[in-house]
């Protein structure tokens, strides 16, 4: 069952779909629930569902490869000094507690939190795309 798109998305859509991308657990419980009462999904709500996971695999995946190529490259005498400065200079709380890497994940979060609960789909550079292309026919 496709839904038209001019349609406004519910406040419960809204804030679902904006605290799937803070934890995007509430996204795939929502999901599950939906899925196991047969029940379809509107196309904001899985837009945006399906983009919080996306975006949580590919940050796990980034984060798992930089710690695996961190142990490796540790291994190599100066390049475990560089590395280390590296590290502390991108993990050194600069602004209210917040590193440069916390920072920018922070605001990349409210920035696509906030586009959910304006009712807006957020564009997300290849992200977004890989979504509409799959969600193809009901966005």
């Amino acid at each position: 069952m496709s839904y038209a798109r001019h349609t406004s998305p519910s406040v419960i859509e809204r804030i679902i779909s904006a605290a799937s991308y803070v934890m995007p657990l509430i996204g795939l419980a929502f999901f599950i629930i939906a899925y196991l009462m047969k029940k379809d999904l509107r196309p904001f709500f899985k837009y945006h569902i399906f983009q919080s996971f996306f975006i949580a695999f590919a940050l796990w995946l980034i984060l798992s490869g930089l710690g695996y190529a961190m142990n490796i490259l540790s291994y190599i005498p100066i390049l475990k000094n560089i590395l280390g400065m590296i590290t502390f200079l991108l993990n050194t709380p600069l602004i209210l507690g917040f590193s440069i890497v916390t920072l920018f994940y922070t605001v990349f979060i409210l920035y696509l939190a906030i586009s959910a609960i304006c009712g807006k789909d957020s564009y997300v550079p290849w992200v977004s795309d890989i979504i509409k292309e799959n969600l193809r026919g009901q966005i």
